[in-house]
Parts: structure tokens; sequence; C-alpha cells
């Protein structure tokens, strides 16, 4: 695919203009909607906020639709860096967004759960220890989903891969990719830590852990957006110059 100047300027408006539309769509339900099922053990026995809880699966679904086309977007221009490396960020995308769709699934099914309740009485019933104990385990694999995909996934796509092309290829200042080089790391490993229990939610080790990735992919998208790409990929242009080199070696060659 050919990419010109202009195009290249569309598809920077564009990648960074989904970059930040997934914060739009990935902070109010973590924040907002989520809370009541999160934070309730008890959820599904009881009155529920379904509505609100239904809107953050929205957003969520919104923030898929943004996390895998900012990726797609982005492919043209950061295949003449690294093929293999932008194929590895669309693939982290993916994964990231899977993850995403099964902690939508979960809660959804909590919140079906729980109107079925209490249309046939469950929630007062006998039933009630293991319906709540069903929600319990849903809203752990919510939890779970989250941790590793927009946790450890991300560090991986967002952090190690893309800052990597951008760096390599100064489409971006490379202080502002330096960001992203320092940022995945730190995710992958609080997420590890996470997972093994040596980091707690909420702790001083998440707000390290998470804030470098946060800064560093608002500020990309705020970049792409307002700037555009500050140069051409350099890998871009080798295919390009070694053809001219060959024909002015073969003239030279021949009039020896």
């Amino acid at each position: 695919m050919f990419v010109t100047k202009q195009l290249e300027r569309k598809l920077a408006f564009i990648a960074g203009l989904l970059l930040v539309i997934t914060y739009l769509t990935s902070i109010p339900p973590f924040l907002y909607h989520y809370a009541p099922i999160v934070n309730d053990p008890g959820y599904i026995l009881g009155a529920g906020a379904d509505t609100r809880v239904i809107w953050g699966a929205v957003l969520e679904l919104l923030l898929i639709i943004s996390n895998v086309a900012s990726a797609v977007v982005l492919f043209p221009i950061l295949k003449r860096v690294s093929e293999i490396a932008a194929l590895g960020w669309v693939t982290a995308r993916i994964i990231e967004s899977a993850f995403i769709a099964v902690g939508i699934l979960s809660l959804l099914t909590v919140v079906t759960l729980r109107q079925d309740a209490a249309v046939t009485g469950m929630s007062t019933g006998a039933d009630a220890g293991a319906l709540l104990a069903v929600g319990q385990a849903l809203v752990a694999l919510h939890q779970w989903t989250f941790a590793l995909g927009p946790g450890f996934v991300v560090g991986i796509g967002n952090g190690m891969l893309l800052s990597y092309l951008l760096y390599r290829s100064r489409l971006v200042p490379r202080r502002l990719a330096m960001v992203g080089v320092v940022a995945g790391p730190m995710l992958c490993t609080y997420a590890i830590g996470a997972m093994l229990g040596i980091f707690e939610a909420g702790s001083v080790w998440q707000v390290i852990g998470t804030s470098a990735e946060f800064v560093w992919e608002l500020s990309l998208g705020i970049w792409l957006m307002v700037k555009g790409f500050s140069a051409t990929p350099a890998a871009a242009a080798a295919p390009a110059a070694v053809p001219a080199r060959t024909v002015t070696l073969d003239l030279a060659g021949a009039a020896a």
C-alpha cells in the first residue's frame, strides 16, 4: 500500500483520535459504571443498578472498536519500520480486546442472573447462597480480565512494541517515545506482581506501575491529532535509495 504525505497526516489524526477515544470509553466504566457491581459482593441479590452497568458495557464495546481500529489505521505506516513488530502490535490490540470482551460478558451475566432471580424469587430462597457465589465468581473473572488485558497485554503492545516502532522511526519525538519504552515494562511488572500477590490493587505500586502508561498513551493520542508524524519512517526511504545507487554504479561500470 502506497501512503502519500497527505494520507499519512490523515492516518495520524485518525489514529490519535482513536487513542483518545479509548480513554473516553475506558475510564468511566472503571471509575463509575461498574462500581456498584464490583464493590458490592451481594449485588446479584440486591436491587442492583443494571442500567448503569449496561451503559458501562456499551462504552467498553466502543473501546474494543477503537482499540482494534487504532492498530489497523497505523499498521500501513508502522510496517515500513518493522512489519513483524507492527503485526505484533495489531495482535496485542486484538488480544487485549478479547480480554475486555470476556470481562463485559461476565458482568452482563451477573446482571441477567440478578434480574432472573428477582423474578423467580431465588434471591430470597435456599438458592441465594449458590447464586451469590456465582455472582462473586463472575466479578472475580472480570477483575482478572482487566489485569491481564488492559494490564499485562497493554504493557507489551502499546508499551513495548508501539514505543519501539515510534522511537526507531522518529515518527514522534524520541523523548515522547521513551515514555512508552519505560512505561511498558513498568506496567507488565505491576501486572505480574499483582498476579503473584506482591502488589495490592489501589496501592502506591499500582499508581507507579500504571501512571507512566497512562501518560504515554494519552500524550501520543494528542500529539498525533495536533502534530501528526514528525518524519517519514527511515525504513520507508531505504527501498527507493537502493535502486538509484545500483543504476549509478551500472552506468559508471559501463562507461569504464
